[in-house]
């Protein structure tokens, strides 16, 4: 029993023995060692495993709606507004005060017809004046008549009379001085017949131009009178007067202006048919065709102004809306062409552009392969490309750093 406990006494350890210490001290040491061995592991991990290569987001191209083979596709888009090509502010052509309007905002009205009329009482004033002128000019003739007709047959006879010796030369002069100042006096009161017949003539108009009307017909688009202000053509809008009635603008005459950019003009040509997309109704394609090149470039804006018409008029097409124009290729030169790939689209931070090229970094196995592309125009989608790539093809998009052919790239979640 006492070489148990002898024995029993000599295994056990005691916290002061250094012989129980060195064990544990060798234990941690390997834990520490073993824990450094870890992070160094993973720190080598994250840097030559997953933050090797340019980190990247993912873009997929998808086919553009602008069209495939066999059907006009889209060369260009461009942005502008439905403008009118006739469109007039009425005014009237005299300052009065305005007595009637006749028209409201949204009204049809047909050519000359009546939109308002003015206070014309001055005018029917003035016009009852070259009434009355005209009745005395004429009795003015009337008595100048007579008396040449007075005057003509006794100078006749007093002509034949101083032929025969019959009557002095005294005589004879004073009848003569009397025929001509009657025949003078007929034709000044034919004058003033001819004058006043035209101060009535300038009084009507000046009485009809009290009333205005509607050069052609159209749909009033601005109510800007009202009964009891004053017009006046030449006011320019100053004080309280107004310049105008109203303004009308023909429906018919609708198209749109775009502004295109000059590297791409030549993509654009009279007559080239196009689609017109409203953006109050951008589901809506309507077919139009380029109506003209404006001859001249917006240093601004590096720009051409181009004019292009609706082939479908509708109610819903209204002046000043927006709109968008897709420039299309025509389907019998696409036929006649090499077999055509179909447009794609792609994010505008996908490419690279330089004018009508540009670059892409299309993805294979975690390197980017550098490829060039012909572009189109820029859509509220992105980037329209017109070869070079095909629908479904993976682009790369740098988060930081530049990208170069064969990189190798990582990629980041979006």
């Amino acid at each position: 029993m006492n070489d148990k406990s002898a024995l029993l006494e000599q295994l056990r350890l005691h916290r002061g023995d250094p012989a129980a210490q060195k064990p544990r001290s060798a234990l941690r040491w390997l834990a520490a060692v073993a824990a450094a061995l870890a992070v160094l592991a993973l720190s080598a991990w994250l840097f030559f495993g997953r933050a090797s290569g340019v980190p990247v987001r993912i873009a997929l191209a998808q086919e553009s709606p602008g069209g495939s083979a066999g059907s006009a596709a889209s060369l260009l888009d461009a942005s502008g507004y439905v403008v009118a090509r006739r469109e007039a502010t009425v005014s009237s052509k005299i300052t009065g005060k305005v007595l009637e309007v006749m028209i409201e905002e949204g009204q049809r009205v047909a050519a000359n017809e009546v939109l308002a009329r003015l206070d014309d009482s001055n005018a029917r004033a003035r016009l009852q004046q070259a009434g009355a002128q005209i009745a005395q000019a004429e009795a003015n003739l009337q008595a100048a008549q007579t008396a040449l007709n007075d005057a003509t047959p006794i100078y006749h006879r007093m002509e034949q009379e101083r032929a025969q010796a019959l009557i002095s030369a005294q005589d004879f002069d004073g009848a003569k001085a009397t025929h001509n100042a009657a025949a003078a006096a007929f034709a000044v009161a034919q004058r003033a017949v001819a004058v006043a017949r035209s101060s009535l003539v300038v009084a009507q108009r000046d009485e009809d131009d009290t009333v205005v009307r509607a050069p052609f017909a159209g749909v009033v688009t601005v109510k800007a009178a009202q009964p009891g202000e004053m017009v006046s053509p030449i006011s320019a809008g100053g004080g309280f007067t107004r310049t105008g009635i109203g303004t009308v603008v023909d429906m018919d005459s609708l198209e749109v202006e775009v502004d295109v950019n000059e590297n791409f003009i030549t993509r654009v040509r009279p007559g080239q048919p196009v689609t017109i997309r409203l953006n109050a109704y951008p589901d809506w394609e309507i077919p139009g065709a380029v109506i003209a090149i404006i001859p001249t470039a917006d240093r601004s804006k590096a720009t051409v102004k181009v004019r292009v018409g609706f082939k479908r008029r509708d109610e819903r097409i209204l002046p000043e809306m927006g709109a968008r124009v897709s420039f299309l290729q025509d389907a019998g030169t696409q036929a006649a062409a090499a077999p055509a790939r179909r447009a794609v689209i792609i994010p505008t931070e996908a490419v690279e552009a330089n004018g009508a090229t540009g670059i892409v970094f299309v993805l294979h196995d975690g390197k980017v392969e550098e490829r060039s592309v012909k572009l189109g125009a820029q859509s509220a989608q992105g980037q329209i490309v017109l070869s070079g790539i095909d629908p479904g093809a993976q682009l790369a998009i740098a988060v930081s750093g530049k990208l170069s052919d064969g990189a190798k790239v990582r990629i980041e979640s979006p």
